[in-house]
C-alpha cells in the first residue's frame, strides 16, 4: 500500500510516499481503508521531534519519529476486524484516531473509533478527531462554560478554534473570536458574537474582561492573558511553543501550572489528546453533536496523499482556515 513514512526528524520535506505492507488488525483492533486524513499540530510536532523535551519523555521517539507512518485523524470504511470487536464489520464508515493515517490503510483500537454521521462526507468527518475533541475538553470540561458567561476564542479560525466557538455558542455563552480579517464572517457564522482581528486588536490590553479565554495560539506572555480574565476568570491553555524549543509547550504547561499555585484565577492546560490515551466518550459526544446538526467541521483546505508535505508546512505555519485534511481515492 502507498503510505507517508518519517524516518528521521526534520522538516515537512522529510516525509517520502513509500510502499509499505499493510497492517494486520490484532485482537481488539480495526483495519479501515481510509478516505481522509486530517492534519494536526501533532503531526508536525511528531516529525521534528519538537519540543525536544518530549524525545526525553517517549513521547516523539529518542532519536526518530516513534511512528514510521505519520497521522492520526482518519475517516474511511472497515476493512476488517480482530477477534473481540463487537459493534463494527467490514464496510461501516467511521471515522477516529488512527495512528498512520496518512496512508491506504491504518490499523487502531476499536475505542478509537465512533461511526461517520450521516450526510458528512469522509473529508469532514476525518476533521473532528483530533480538533473537535480538544475543543470538547476546552471549552465543556477544562473551562467549564456555562450559560450566560463572556468567552474568548484565541485563534477562533483554525483547527480546534472554529470547533471551540461552536461549542461555547451551543453551551450560551458570549463567545468572541480572536482570527485573522479574512475569517471574520467565517467565525461569526459559527456563532461568535463579536470578532476581533488578531492584527489590530490587543484582546489582552485590559479594556474587556472575559470569563474563560482558550488560547490555541501562544503568542501572548501569560501576564498579558491574565489581564483578560475576570478576577475569578479561567484561561484555558492549549499548546504553544514553536518549532525547536528545548521545552515548547511543555515549559509553557509547567509555567501555567505554578502561576495557577498563587493567583485566584484559575489557569489550566488541555491535557493532550493522543493516539495513547483519548477519550472514547468525548470522541461519541462529538459525533453526536455533528449528527443532531450541532455541530460542523470547517475544511479549508485539501491535498492529495503524494503532496501531505505541503500540508504539514501548511499547517505548521500557522494560519490555516479550519482543517486541513489530506483525500484518498
Amino acid at each position: 500500500m502507498k503510505a507517508v513514512v518519517q524516518e528521521r526528524f526534520g522538516p515537512p520535506d522529510s516525509l517520502r510516499l513509500r510502499d509499505v505492507d499493510r497492517p494486520r488488525a490484532g485482537a481488539g483492533q480495526v483495519l479501515v481503508r481510509v478516505r481522509a486524513a486530517a492534519v494536526n499540530p501533532y503531526d508536525w510536532h511528531m516529525l521534528r521531534g519538537d519540543p525536544y523535551a518530549a524525545r526525553l519523555l517517549g513521547g516523539t521517539g529518542l532519536t526518530r519519529p516513534k511512528a514510521r507512518v505519520a497521522g492520526i485523524d482518519a475517516a474511511g470504511v472497515v476493512e476488517s476486524v480482530g477477534a473481540d470487536v463487537r459493534g463494527l464489520s467490514p464496510g461501516d464508515p467511521v471515522l477516529g484516531f488512527c495512528p498512520g493515517a496518512f496512508a491506504e490503510y491504518a490499523c487502531t483500537s476499536a475505542r478509537l473509533l465512533a461511526p461517520v454521521p450521516s450526510d458528512l462526507t469522509f473529508e469532514q468527518a476525518a476533521a473532528l478527531p483530533m480538533g473537535a475533541v480538544t475543543a470538547l475538553r476546552g471549552i465543556r470540561t477544562v473551562g467549564r462554560v456555562r450559560s450566560g458567561q463572556r468567552v474568548l476564542v484565541n485563534g477562533a479560525g483554525g483547527g480546534v478554534g472554529t470547533f471551540a466557538v461552536q461549542i461555547a455558542a451551543l453551551l450560551e455563552a458570549e463567545v468572541t473570536g480572536v482570527c485573522s480579517a479574512g475569517n471574520a464572517d467565517l467565525v461569526r457564522s459559527l456563532g461568535a458574537a463579536h470578532v476581533l482581528d488578531y492584527a489590530r486588536d490587543d484582546f489582552t490590553d485590559g479594556r474587556e474582561r472575559y470569563d474563560v479565554v482558550l488560547d490555541n495560539v501562544g503568542n501572548h506572555p501569560l501576564g498579558r492573558l491574565r489581564r483578560a480574565l475576570t478576577p475569578a476568570g479561567v484561561l484555558v491553555a492549549n499548546g504553544g511553543g514553536s518549532p525547536g524549543r528545548v521545552f515548547g509547550a511543555i515549559g509553557a504547561t509547567l509555567k501555567v501550572a505554578a502561576v495557577n499555585a498563587v493567583t485566584r484565577q484559575s489557569l489550566r492546560p488541555i491535557i493532550p489528546t493522543t493516539p495513547d490515551g483519548p477519550a472514547h466518550e468525548d470522541l461519541l459526544a462529538v459525533a453526536a453533536l455533528v449528527e443532531n446538526g450541532q455541530l460542523t467541521p470547517v475544511v479549508g483546505r485539501t491535498f492529495a496523499l503524494a503532496d501531505a508535505a505541503e500540508a504539514v508546512r501548511h499547517v505548521e505555519e500557522g494560519h490555516a482556515r479550519g482543517k486541513t485534511v489530506i483525500t484518498l481515492s
